[in-house]
């Protein structure tokens, strides 16, 4: 049995919460879909697949997998550029990247990205989200670009204000996102019921019984909304754009999960995520999600930790929420129809904020002021851009504040009674530091006998090493000992 040895206690905790995390699950599932551009059932359907399929595979036993709003600016630029008909080769394709990665035992390389650029990145895609999400919350189409989605939001609020229609749609979105924020707030017996999962029935509650017209969840059925890719769309992917999509998803989603496991081992005392597993399980979730037409899923932190904290025991809570999905789509597909669309708005802009770490900006800028900068500088860079030039972005700004930092380099200059200079270059000596050495090299007087000293020196690459052989040559200058690179 993929659980284990269950003890009928056991077996009541995780039956109990595999039903929270299906109430979390349910309106995470069809809005992100939604905000993705695709049907709202292929976001059931990767939460299917994440429960019944990754649910069973080793790596993390109690973290969930299925669609996220991590990934829902990609997925609505991907359909955008490529069409809904490619969303699924792009997927399978990046399976078989994660498949493959995990074979190569690549999975905790990915724990070696710095947190910066991760915050960074879930700040740039929580930028996206709410501001993209402000659109539909009123009904109105959003902008395809990041910048646009900014600048066109006073153009938005006259809108708003001067349209009936756009206004009562505006107003359940934020109806919708004042009870997320105030649920919390309330006695914990109510609390019992998941916050997205009250918003969501309310609005929906009130729209209905009030008669308010306002754009609602377009339901096809969840056969129906199966459409595996064809060989057409596998051949359509060669150009470079489409390859830096693949990778994108691929990787991001590898690093989401993996933080994810991260995260959750902190949560409880069981046993510890296999990385390497872990990855290739999402690999075979996102294969199987390619195969079905699907959305890409990875492992959710909300999810997860509603799974832990409900009380998990194994991975039969997760297996048993992707059940409930299935059933909760067979039987009550109706019900997802009468959704209106600013309520599942609502609940990805309440989403999306969460992941812009505003509280923690002060203490880091106070700390560490180049991972600040790092940090912002990937939020504007995809904000501005694309997702994956975005991270690009900021990882070469991490790899260069992390060389410039451990460059030091000091240069001592001292004279002997003979009237010789001896110049000793000590620490690291990188081109980054050479305008440095070469401002204080250049400077010595020319009437003194000058020798280098480099047996203090941890490092010197190949472009210091060759300057100052160069430098020496011209001046007449000894090196007493050359460092090796």
């Amino acid at each position: 049995m993929p659980t284990g040895d269950l003890t009928p206690g056991d077996l009541r905790r995780d039956v109990l919460a595999s039903l929270v995390v299906f109430l979390v699950a349910l309106p995470l599932c069809v809005g992100v879909a939604v905000a993705s551009g695709v049907p709202a059932e292929l976001g059931l359907i990767t939460g299917i697949v994440g429960g019944l399929v990754v649910g069973f595979l080793p790596g993390s036993s109690l973290q969930v997998s299925g669609p996220a709003a991590g990934l829902t600016v990609l997925v609505f630029e991907a359909v955008q550029e490529f069409g809904l008909s490619a969303l699924g080769a792009i997927v399978v394709i990046a399976g078989l990247v994660q498949l493959l990665l995990g074979l190569l035992r690549f999975g905790r390389l990915f724990r070696a990205i710095t947190v910066a650029v991760v915050h960074g990145m879930l700040a740039g895609i929580g930028l996206l989200l709410v501001f993209g999400q402000l659109y539909t919350m009123a009904g109105v189409e959003q902008p395809r670009s990041g910048l646009d989605k900014i600048v066109k939001v006073p153009g938005l609020v006259t809108e708003i204000a001067t349209a009936r229609e756009t206004l009562g749609a505006f107003a359940v979105g934020a109806a919708t996102i004042a009870v997320l924020v105030l649920w919390k707030k309330l006695p914990s017996g109510a609390r019992a019921v998941p916050a997205p999962l009250a918003a969501v029935a309310l609005a929906t509650a009130a729209t209905a019984l009030f008669g308010w017209s306002v754009p609602r969840v377009e339901v096809q059925g969840l056969l129906s909304a199966v459409q595996p890719p064809g060989v057409a769309d596998f051949t359509a992917l060669g150009s470079l754009a489409a390859l830096g999509t693949v990778l994108a998803f691929a990787l991001i989603a590898s690093a989401e999960s993996l933080f994810s496991a991260a995260a959750v081992d902190r949560m409880h005392d069981g046993p510890r995520t296999d990385y390497n597993k872990e990855l290739m399980a999402q690999g075979v979730g996102n294969t199987v999600c390619g195969v079905l037409g699907a959305l890409p899923l990875t492992a959710v932190i909300v999810r997860s930790s509603a799974n832990v904290q409900a009380g998990a025991r194994t991975k039969l809570s997760r297996i048993l929420h992707g059940l409930w999905l299935v059933l909760f789509a067979a039987l009550l597909p109706d019900a997802i129809g009468a959704i209106p669309l600013a309520a599942l708005a609502g609940v990805l802009i309440h989403a999306g904020c969460k992941l812009v770490p505003v509280r923690e900006l002060v203490p880091l800028w106070r700390a560490h002021r180049g991972e600040a900068l790092v940090l912002a500088a990937t939020a504007i860079a995809i904000t501005t851009t694309n997702m994956f030039e975005g991270v690009l972005i900021g990882l070469v700004l991490a790899v260069v504040k992390s060389a410039w930092e451990t460059s030091h380099v000091h240069v001592d200059v001292h004279e002997t009674t003979g009237g010789r200079l001896i110049v000793a270059i000590s620490g690291s000596a990188t081109f980054l530091r050479l305008p440095r050495m070469l401002e204080t090299l250049e400077a010595l007087p020319h009437d003194h006998p000058v020798e280098l000293d480099l047996t203090e020196l941890r490092h010197l690459d190949h472009a210091c090493r060759t300057t100052l052989e160069s430098w020496a040559e011209r001046r007449g200058t000894t090196i007493g000992s050359l460092a090796p690179s």
